[in-house]
């Protein structure tokens, strides 16, 4: 079985996929460390050299030959790569079970705001800039992010808790 977990930049998609992978015994793979592999380089890099439409066809292409693995794992997305290249659709799959992690406005901007240096969408925004990026951005993506399997909201929850959750929607999918 293959586990996509996607959501907003901040959801936890890459510290819930590290411990899922423990609990279950699955490879983890972090979409975007696969990428900044690939390519050489970090992510931020690739948007101001070769900008945000060559990062996407990367992004597919790299998604697509992972889904196309028959090995189990659980798989971290970026937060837009369910929005682009059709890359919701490959979700669809009966062997893949994605798991949408909603956060609202506020538990993104708390996590959001330390780490805005690392981040190439939101670099450059001051703090109400910022909180009406995530809210803007985040409703624009909730079509994509509402196509997957199951949702769950990780607001006041901890990493065991949310890891919990997910675990058990995983198993009641798989029997």
């Amino acid at each position: 079985m293959k586990i996509v977990l996607l959501g907003y930049m901040g959801s936890g998609k890459s510290i819930i996929g590290k411990k899922l992978s423990e609990k279950l015994h699955y490879n983890f793979y972090d979409l975007d460390d696969l990428i900044e592999k690939e390519e050489a380089m970090s992510v931020a890099e690739l948007f101001l050299l070769k900008g945000e439409i060559y990062f996407r066809k990367i992004e597919h292409q790299i998604f697509a030959t992972l889904l196309s693995n028959s090995d189990d794992f659980v798989l971290s997305l970026g937060g837009g790569t369910p929005c682009y290249s059709n890359n919701h659709l490959l979700l669809k799959n009966p062997n893949i079970v994605s798991v949408y992690l909603s956060a609202s406005v506020n538990t993104l901007f708390e996590r959001l705001q330390n780490e805005q240096s690392r981040r190439p969408l939101i670099a450059d925004l001051n703090h109400e800039q910022l909180k009406d990026f995530i809210a803007k951005n985040s409703f624009e993506r909730s079509y994509f992010y509402n196509q997957a399997s199951f949702k769950v909201i990780v607001d006041g929850k901890n990493i065991d808790q949310i890891t919990a959750e997910i675990e058990n929607l995983s198993t009641q999918n798989s029997g």
